[in-house]
Formats: C-alpha cells, sequence, structure tokens
C-alpha cells in the first residue's frame, strides 16, 4: 500500500459515496488507474464494506450506554457464546473484548429505559455467564468518528 492508497481510503472514509471520476480527480489519478486500485483494496479487504452512517435520534435510539460486562470465570467458550450473543443483539452496535478488571465493554444504543431493561434481561441477567456489569448511560456525544487515522 503506498500514499495514493492511502488518500483512496482517506477520501472513502469521509465519503464512500464519491463516483470514481470525483474521487480520482481528489487523488490525483486517471479514472481507470484509480478504479483498479479500489478494486484491489476491497478485493484484499482493507475496504470491508461501504455503509450509510444514520442520525440515531431521528430514528428513535436516543439513549447510548457503555456497558462494562464482566464474566462469571475466564473461559475461551463462555467467551465466544457471549460474543455470539452480542453480535446477533440489535442493540449492540459495539463490542470489544478487553484486559484489566472487565472482560467487554458494550456499546447500546436504544430508544428508551424500558427497552434497555429488556436488553438487560435478555442478555445479562438470564445468563449465569455473566457475573456483573456496569452501565454508563451517554449524556451527550461530543465526537463520533468513524474514520480511522491513516499513517502519520
Amino acid at each position: 500500500m503506498d500514499r495514493l492508497d492511502l488518500r483512496i481510503l482517506d477520501q472513502l472514509q469521509c465519503d464512500a459515496s464519491l463516483t470514481n471520476q470525483a474521487l480520482a480527480e481528489r487523488v490525483g489519478l486517471s479514472p481507470s488507474a484509480c478504479l483498479k486500485r479500489v478494486r484491489r483494496l476491497k478485493q484484499s479487504g482493507i475496504i470491508q464494506r461501504e455503509v450509510a452512517i444514520l442520525a440515531p435520534e431521528t430514528l428513535g435510539a436516543g439513549l447510548h450506554m457503555v456497558v462494562e460486562v464482566t464474566m462469571s470465570r475466564d473461559d475461551k467458550s463462555l467467551y465466544g457464546r457471549f460474543i455470539k450473543q452480542m453480535e446477533a443483539s440489535p442493540e449492540v452496535t459495539q463490542c470489544y473484548q478487553v484486559t484489566g478488571e472487565v472482560d467487554f465493554v458494550l456499546i447500546v444504543s436504544v430508544p428508551d429505559m424500558a427497552s434497555y431493561d429488556r436488553f438487560c434481561d435478555r442478555a445479562f441477567d438470564a445468563s449465569d455467564d455473566v457475573h456483573k456489569f456496569r452501565t454508563l448511560i451517554s449524556r451527550k456525544r461530543t465526537k463520533f468518528e468513524t474514520r480511522m487515522p491513516l499513517g502519520g
């Protein structure tokens, strides 16, 4: 991957809906060379997918929680079950297995507290695998970025 690839990736992270022509102009390539590079970046898995980023508050997902989860014991298969359950839970928008005092950190988006209570009942309270969890309710999101920093 060279500097041109990084410039392409940077532009696509800002706006994946750019036409190939517009992208080529922004990075200083011919459209055909640009298209070849984008295809290679997709085929190699560097570009995993293209998505639309929605405004959650306009769709009723007004509460965002950061949830720390501690499992009942250190067990790889237990972790695997929990990860599969979180992947299947639409309320969980991000799931991180972490080091330290807790085992997982989740980002959970729900429309209201009743929805969050139902999620907790299903995901945590009904499971012997979860020892405890702690919820931090976001009062205000001051930064949300999907763009990864590229290079120096």
